[in-house]
């Protein structure tokens, strides 16, 4: 008996030892198939390295060139208003870069695609891998590897980085460059409330100060309460938001054929409004990050105002335009994946062309969704949809 029982423990341990075997080798097959290796091939990290490597060579070299011709026609203003180096350096140039990099990132992916695709038809590399059996299919997996982490690095940059530094930007125009920015506004109605709305004669967003001011609420579309003073005060150094200060106010409650008036110098009072609400400077909504632009929309949509037209252009663009990479690359890779006589100068020529097409008929389509009642979100696409149609037949008559 002792023996059949040693005999059994050794066959269940044999059992065990065999099916950990064949779990930790289903392990090793599931975790190479997981692996970026089995999808990323020797001749993908060509590719990638090929594309990054050129995508970031023609950001430095026509960047480059733009701040040399900005530094040139600024030069004299930058004399004229004693701007410190530090503050041209860091405060302008520093965000310069980073903003009409991004803003530009079609035109350089464009270029990046046309320019070594080109090299490598010219060598006859693509030929090669096609006659090696790689399909036009296949060829494209390394380039929309490439395309997924240059429209990460896009949207992350449009949605969180970029919009800080352009207030640095704004900021350093406004100061050392006399760009008139928009500091005061007239007649602004705005709902701040259920049931109630504020109104200010004049607003000087200077010295965060209103004239000629007036609260109404109303209860079942008739007036209750009317508050009314000759200037109100934005309290700039609070902890809270929305405190204002009102001097020499009045208020008249009704109540039916009733009035009760009350009146006194100063006040201290919370109004769900901001300086930011009341005075829109041009390229304001290239200073909120995406959370701050939705947060935004939200906030005048529920008070009924109409001037966020252009904050929701701003926020669908920086999602749509995180896409055109993939677009622009399909487009560049079917022209210039076959070797032609003449080399690549008619296709890179395409290629910009193309490009500054895009870049038109983003910045035509966010003007008419500002001016011509056009959806924001549709305007904010029409460039992708366009230019996808574009890429469907260049695909088309890719080489296979």
């Amino acid at each position: 008996m002792g023996d059949k029982k040693a005999i059994n423990w050794q066959a269940a341990g044999k059992n065990v030892a065999t099916w950990m075997q064949k779990m930790w080798s289903g392990l090793r097959q599931t975790s190479k198939r997981l692996s970026p290796k089995h999808y990323v091939g020797m001749l993908d990290w060509y590719i990638i390295k090929k594309f990054i490597g050129t995508y970031i060579f023609s950001i430095i070299l026509i960047i480059s060139i733009a701040i040399v011709f900005d530094f040139n026609e600024n030069l004299s203003k930058y004399t004229q208003y004693n701007a410190p180096w530090k503050a041209i350096i860091f405060d302008y140039y520093a965000n310069f870069i980073p903003y009409y990099s991004n803003l530009f990132s079609p035109l350089f992916v464009f270029i990046a695609v046309i320019f070594f695709t080109s090299k490598l038809a010219e060598n006859s590399e693509i030929i090669s891998m096609l006659a090696a059996g790689v399909s036009f299919n296949r060829l494209l997996r390394p380039y929309m590897i490439s395309c997924v982490l240059i429209a990460g690095v896009t949207y992350y940059l449009n949605s969180f980085v970029i919009p800080h530094g352009t207030v640095i930007r704004q900021n350093f125009e406004a100061m050392y460059r006399n760009s008139k920015r928009i500091t005061a506004a007239e007649n602004v109605q705005l709902k701040v409330g259920k049931n109630t709305v504020a109104y200010i004669q004049h607003y000087d967003n200077r010295y965060k100060r209103g004239y000629g001011f007036s609260l109404d609420r109303f209860e079942n579309k008739k007036l209750i309460d009317h508050l009314t003073a000759t200037e109100i005060q934005y309290d700039t150094i609070s902890d809270a938001k929305y405190h204002w200060k009102i001097t020499n106010w009045k208020i008249r409650k009704l109540k039916g054929l009733k009035e009760h008036i009350t009146t006194g110098a100063q006040m201290d009072t919370l109004i769900l409004m901001e300086p930011a609400d009341l005075v829109y400077s041009k390229g304001q909504q290239e200073t909120f990050t995406s959370p701050e632009l939705l947060q935004y929309i939200s906030k005048q949509t529920s008070r009924g105002s109409k001037n966020v037209v252009q904050y929701e252009v701003e926020y669908h663009k920086r999602i749509a335009m995180s896409f055109s990479s993939f677009i622009l690359t399909i487009i560049g890779l079917s022209l210039s994946s076959k070797k032609r006589k003449g080399g690549m100068g008619m296709y890179l020529g395409i290629g910009l062309a193309l490009s500054f097409g895009y870049i038109l008929l983003q910045t035509v389509s966010s003007t008419f969704a500002i001016n011509a009642d056009t959806p924001p979100m549709l305007a904010a696409w029409i460039p992708n949809i366009a230019f996808s149609i574009i890429a469907y037949f260049c695909y088309r008559q890719a080489p296979n």
